[in-house]
């Protein structure tokens, strides 16, 4: 989800209320929003919420984020996660950056998607089961 969207709803459920804490990976935009609270991961784009199949980094960070709710010391309180996506920073040069890849990387990665995108669907589509 958008972290601009998620941090104007956020100053909008504040404003009635209801606290909030942003997870996000686009430090500059969430603090331009003025969010409340954040806690800012510095990973790629979409993994706010720790690694890609991580249980350890998912909890940890979910842990983080409601220590920082609760004893945020101040409006638009940034904390940023220890956690760290690779010890060698050339992630942020290499990480969906078009330019370098090939051009069957990138058929690849947009077959893949799209074969995500109708995953989606189809669960999406699905009935519900009342329980």
């Amino acid at each position: 989800m958008c972290h601009q969207t998620v941090s104007l709803a956020a100053r909008h459920l504040e404003e009635n209320g209801i606290a909030t804490i942003v997870m996000g990976c686009a430090k500059d935009i969430v603090e331009f929003c003025g969010v409340p609270r954040f806690l800012f991961s510095d990973f790629p784009l979409g993994n706010a919420a720790g690694r890609p199949n991580d249980p350890q980094s998912q909890a940890f960070t979910l842990e983080l984020a409601l220590r920082v709710l609760e004893a945020a010391p101040a409006p638009r309180t940034t904390a940023q996660s220890p956690l760290r996506w690779s010890a060698d920073p050339s992630w942020k040069l290499d990480y969906s950056n078009i330019e370098r890849l090939s051009p069957d990387e990138i058929r690849r990665r947009r077959e893949e998607f799209d074969r995500q995108k109708e995953i989606a669907k189809t669960v999406r589509n699905e009935p519900t089961v009342a329980s």
